[in-house]
């Protein structure tokens, strides 16, 4: 089952002419989840070839590179004809500020929006077979960051044991691996744990939004595949970081670090830093040893399952 994720803008506040406001899309098996949505984030799915079908939004606060890109995406879904609700899930206590862009400019979408406020801590979204979960993080607002984690999966089916016992090829051997205990012709019972190994671990992402470092996402982001961090600033910008909450690359090395995650994307980088990122990776590849990457506008990563 494919995972990719896709940066629509791994800019600051700041916009500039290589990186647009904070936008992030994740599909998981051709079903797309936003998270926040920047100024212009409908032209970026255009651009990188994403498509339009999301079925959910998840904003981490509502500062305006985060959030200003909502009203011109669902006009945009409205042109295509769009008939599905969408489900926008915000921060406590930003309802009515969200639902004023969704109307911004006396619109009225042609389909359902359902404006969900979820506390840090929370599930913002249960899926069949994964969750989109809140994290405390820590801004100059009220804010939170999301972890989609997946259910873990059936351990591998050891086949050769199987017919050892006396399973026949056919459909026992799905019903097994499913969970199912089965009987054989001759009245013996053959159960799962027999042959299934150990259940294996689903993929987890973390999206943090603007934050100080925090234990919360250090907790959130244990062993996560993915980590996407803020990195708004350099090392000599690090009291300008704690004074406007946001994180230095450094500083999002050791989270990732801390976590043991498998690999860190770094964004939300200041416009200062303009042809020069390539310092904010070497200042996190300083703090954490696993793979870290500057992320781009239009950069797609696949997310393998964790063997």
């Amino acid at each position: 089952m494919s995972m990719r994720v896709t940066f629509l803008g791994t800019s600051g506040a700041v916009p500039t002419t290589q990186r647009a406001p904070s936008a992030v899309l994740v599909n998981r098996e051709g079903e797309r989840l936003l998270f926040d949505c920047g100024e212009g984030t409908q032209r970026q799915m255009m651009r990188f070839g994403t498509g339009f079908d999301v079925s959910h939004i998840f904003v981490t606060h509502l500062h305006g590179d985060h959030i200003l890109g909502i009203p011109g995406l669902l006009q945009s879904l409205d042109f295509n004809d769009r008939t599905d609700a969408l489900a926008i899930h915000v921060p406590p206590r930003s309802r009515d500020d969200v639902r004023s862009l969704v109307h911004a400019g006396g619109h009225q979408p042609g389909f359902p929006v359902r404006v969900h406020e979820v506390a840090p801590g929370s599930v913002a979204y249960a899926a069949a077979d994964f969750e989109v979960r809140t994290v405390e993080t820590d801004h100059r607002t009220t804010s939170m960051g999301f972890t989609l984690v997946e259910d873990d999966r059936p351990g591998r089916f050891d086949r050769d044991r199987a017919e050892e016992l006396g399973v026949p090829v056919g459909p026992k051997f799905g019903r097994l691996h499913e969970g199912e205990a089965i009987e054989l012709d001759d009245g013996r019972v053959i159960e799962p744990e027999q042959v299934v190994g150990d259940p294996r671990p689903g993929r987890r992402v973390v999206y943090t939004g603007d934050t100080r470092p925090v234990d919360a996402v250090v907790e959130a982001a244990t062993d996560a595949d993915l980590l996407i961090h803020d990195a708004t600033f350099a090392d000599d910008e690090r009291d300008r970081a704690r004074h406007t909450g946001h994180s230095t690359a450094r500083e999002a090395g050791q989270v990732a670090a801390r976590a043991g995650a498998e690999r860190l994307a770094l964004t939300h980088l200041s416009s200062r830093y303009a042809g020069k990122w390539k310092r904010l990776e070497r200042e996190a590849s300083e703090a954490f040893e696993g793979a870290c990457f500057v992320a781009s506008d239009g950069q797609t990563v696949d997310v393998p399952y964790p063997e």
